[in-house]
């Protein structure tokens, strides 16, 4: 660790500590806002980036938290100011949160540098905020530390508990076979969500959190959480306390994020049955942190790792059960001997040193190594004709049958054209048919959304069958479920070879091999592509043009390219 900085190496110190017109008009405009000299002379200035909003229910409590976090780094000699970034509220971000992650992470980046901030707090937690904003904090290269939102509750329906997104699709399915009421769905609609937090399966949102922690990024045991606990609060002040040292000991995020941190991070995620998205984003971190990761690298591990968290949709379980069993701290005591313990954290001290003396409460509910939930992998990531540059699977959470599987295509050109035919009761097709999307990717979408849970067809439902093999190049919530291969790169809106599979056609995908294969000659693709068309631009202006001639494939983490490079980037020149 470097000597503890003085007050005039602070950056802030630019803007209020000298003395020249420039300071005195920032330090008169501090006056303007009820503020004086011993509220910020020679303290550090803690940004808390706060991804609150009044449609975001998962974050609807960060109002609150932001004072929390203010009281402990006033308690610590610290100076808060917050600052609010956009919120990415999941469930209502149309078409895609996707499409504003790499906006987060310019917004968070930015406000950071044109503001007189030493250090960050970053508040967030559904899904994309997590990943947002910390790129955007790797790239400033200022000492930050991540605060969760939180699981919500569990839900209840009936006497049983409830996974927001996991039961949705189960129950869902139910309605449209005719096994449940338009009575008993609107019951679950009012039990499935019962209080602020994100969703409490192990969907995206618990599974970033968990790598943020696991990456040495929150305090220890932060990320399971429950938003509605007290403990929550306790917290975040705790961590407006920590940022303040760490502004002091220049602990910045570039000093934390190794090659073993991420490592660690993805063994936790294989641990924890964590979302498929997880790879996206991990990717796009570790590059803006100047590391040549790549989706092979999260198969190296899942062969190594077994599923460990019982908790839906790869078990049985919710995430305040996790929490009461011993949360994070609790799982990476289960992995001391297969992580690097000697990796630096926010606290200072190395990841051994936090998960020291954690128990396992509820073995239900978290598993030994010896006895793991599922061996098979949480993540498999498949290359062949079809997916050159690789697909992605969550195999522990699909029917063990499609896992190896050979069966006729039904093709569906866009997301609308797959809504109409699945509900037909006149669709030609059998559990052993694999159903492909198309233009679902990055640009294709556009923003790569959340079809790649395609729905079973209305016909196989009332029919009983539960499962098939969906292939596309969109994403699938983390909550969800099933034999889905996700991720399909290239996608086909750019011409990658699932742009070329018809109807009728047979794709043959071993999950042990790590293999997918489009059962036609290397002729007839050569002679499809010749007569393929390049689909019209999504956007013809603002943002969404940007983003489409800027955004990466999928297993580049889908950042944008001139976003992704290492450089500092000049201090703001204050005149």
């Amino acid at each position: 660790m470097s000597a503890r900085k003085r007050p005039e190496e602070l950056r802030s110190h630019r803007w209020l500590g000298v003395s020249d017109l420039r300071s005195f008009g920032h330090r008169s405009r501090l006056r303007q806002g009820g503020f004086d000299a011993p509220d910020w002379a020679g303290k550090p200035v803690i940004g808390i980036v706060n991804t609150w909003s009044d449609i975001n229910f998962c974050h609807t409590h960060l109002r609150a938290r932001a004072e929390d976090v203010k009281r402990g780094v006033l308690q610590a000699g610290g100076f808060p100011v917050e600052l609010p970034a956009m919120s990415l509220s999941e469930p209502f971000v149309k078409p895609s949160t996707m499409l504003y992650r790499n906006l987060l992470a310019m917004e968070a980046e930015e406000l950071l540098r044109s503001h007189p901030i030493d250090g960050a707090v970053l508040l967030g937690g559904c899904d994309k905020t997590t990943p947002g904003l910390i790129m955007g904090a790797i790239s400033m290269g200022l000492p930050a530390i991540y605060v969760p939102a939180g699981p919500q509750l569990r839900g209840n329906w009936r006497g049983q508990q409830l996974g927001s997104g996991s039961d949705a699709w189960k129950y869902w399915d139910e309605k449209r076979a005719g096994r449940i009421s338009e009575a008993d769905w609107a019951e679950l609609e009012g039990g499935i969500s019962r209080s602020y937090g994100t969703c409490m399966v192990m969907g995206t949102a618990a599974t970033m959190m968990a790598i943020a922690e696991a990456l040495g990024l929150t305090l220890p045991g932060a990320s399971s959480i429950p938003a509605a606990d007290s403990a929550h609060p306790r917290m975040c002040a705790s961590a407006g306390r920590r940022i303040v040292d760490m502004v002091w000991d220049d602990l910045t995020p570039q000093k934390i994020l190794t090659p073993a941190a991420f490592d660690n991070a993805i063994r936790v995620h294989m641990a924890m049955g964590g979302s498929t998205n997880a790879i996206i984003h991990v990717v796009a971190m570790a590059r803006r942190a100047g590391l040549a990761l790549d989706m092979q690298r999260f198969d190296e591990i899942s062969r190594e790792i077994p599923v460990l968290a019982n908790v839906r949709p790869s078990g049985e379980f919710l995430m305040e059960d996790f929490f009461y069993a011993g949360g994070l701290r609790a799982l990476m005591a289960e992995l001391k001997d297969t992580l690097d313990l000697g990796c630096l954290t926010v606290t200072g001290k190395s990841i051994g040193d936090n998960i020291k003396g954690a128990e396992v409460y509820k073995r239900e509910v978290i598993h030994p190594l010896g006895d793991p939930v599922s061996s098979e992998g949480a993540t498999a990531v498949l290359t062949g004709n079809l997916a050159p540059r690789g697909c992605v699977m969550k195999p522990s959470a699909a029917d063990k049958r499609l896992l190896k599987h050979r069966g006729k295509v039904i093709a569906f050109e866009d997301y609308n054209h797959m809504a109409r035919e699945v509900e037909r009761d006149d669709l030609d097709v059998t559990p052993d048919h694999v159903l492909v999307l198309k233009n679902g990717g990055p640009i294709g979408g556009p923003g790569m959304p959340e079809w790649g849970q395609l729905p079973i067809p209305t016909k196989l439902l009332k029919a009983g069958v539960k499962d098939m093999l969906r292939i596309s190049d969109a994403r699938m919530s983390g909550t969800s479920y099933g034999a889905c291969i996700l991720h399909v790169a290239p996608e086909s809106f750019v011409g990658g070879p699932l742009a070329f599979v018809k109807t009728g056609d047979e794709i043959e995908v071993d999950v042990s091999a790590r293999s997918i294969h489009l059962h036609v000659s290397d002729e007839e693709l050569a002679r499809r592509r010749a007569g393929w068309k390049p689909p019209a631009p999504r956007y013809p202006r603002g943002y969404g043009a940007l983003y489409s001639e800027h955004i990466g494939q999928a297993d580049e983490g889908c950042d944008f390219d001139f976003l992704a490079p290492l450089g500092a980037i000049p201090e703001p020149e204050i005149h």
